[in-house]
Order: structure tokens, then C-alpha cells, then sequence
């Protein structure tokens, strides 16, 4: 159980342009429609949501050594660094804090590259393909996990 209340929502390249990018893959809704759905979804539970984006990969790495000093977990959309980034996957398990892995579309039905998630082996939670609300989805499930109310 924690005490801290805050998470960390860290987007990756390319998900600035949610709602422009791929519509008929990643639907209609903005960067800003996740964020604010996240930081809701929080709030329900008493959380707090710091988010960050970038299409840096070192941004994103400064955050995540970042949240080991005031955040309680992780939600993770890596994009497409998911396929690639060794040094995300080592950063996100050198904090030892919980991971929930989101992706919006199912990464197992798409081309064969996107198969493989170098995040999936230190997350304790992967939800994919459920559009937008699978960041709700991954939001509650980590807050379960971090309060003890996880199913076990």
C-alpha cells in the first residue's frame, strides 16, 4: 500500500497527434482528451496525474528516474519506442515502481514488428486495444494494484 497519490502518464512519440494520426487505428480523441481522462479517472480514487509527452526519448526517461521521487506508479503508452527502446524498458525497471502498459490498438493484430513490447516483461499491467478508455482501464487497474484492491 502507498501513501504517495500521484502517477505518472507518460506518452510517447507520435501521441501528440491523436486525433490527426491514423484515425481508423488510434480513433478521434486528442492528447488532451487522454490526459484529462486519465487525471478524472485518478481523481476518483483520490490520485493525482503529472503527464508528460515528448517525442524525445530522453524526456521521457528524465521523467520516469523523475516519478521515483513522488509518484506511486506508471501509466505507459511507450508508442513506438514500445518495439524498440531497451533503455526505456531498463529505466522504467530501474525505479521499481508498478507499470501499467497501455496501448490503444492491439499490437499483437498489427504488423509482425509491432509484436514484440521490450516494456511488457516490467509492467504489471497491459491492456490493449481498447481504444482510449483502455487508458481508464489501465488508470484503475494500477490504482487497484497500488491500494491492495487488486484481484488476485
Amino acid at each position: 500500500m502507498t501513501t504517495t497519490r500521484r502517477i505518472l502518464l507518460v506518452n510517447g512519440p507520435n501521441l501528440n497527434l491523436l486525433g490527426v494520426r491514423e484515425p481508423a487505428v488510434y480513433g478521434t480523441q486528442t492528447l488532451a482528451d487522454v490526459e484529462d481522462l486519465v487525471t478524472r479517472t485518478a481523481a476518483e480514487r483520490g490520485f493525482e496525474v503529472r503527464a508528460v509527452q515528448s517525442n524525445h526519448e530522453g524526456v521521457l526517461l528524465d521523467a520516469v528516474h523523475a516519478a521515483r521521487e513522488d509518484c506511486a506508479g506508471i501509466v505507459i503508452n511507450p508508442g513506438g519506442l514500445t518495439h524498440t527502446s531497451v533503455v526505456l524498458r531498463d529505466a522504467l525497471s530501474g525505479v521499481a515502481l508498478p507499470v501499467a502498459e497501455i496501448h490503444i490498438s492491439d499490437i499483437r493484430t498489427r504488423e509482425p514488428f509491432r509484436h514484440h513490447s521490450y516494456v511488457a516483461d516490467v509492467a504489471a499491467v497491459h491492456v490493449m486495444g481498447e481504444g482510449v478508455e483502455g487508458y481508464r482501464t489501465a488508470t484503475r487497474l494500477l490504482i487497484d494494484l497500488l491500494t491492495g484492491q487488486a484481484e488476485g
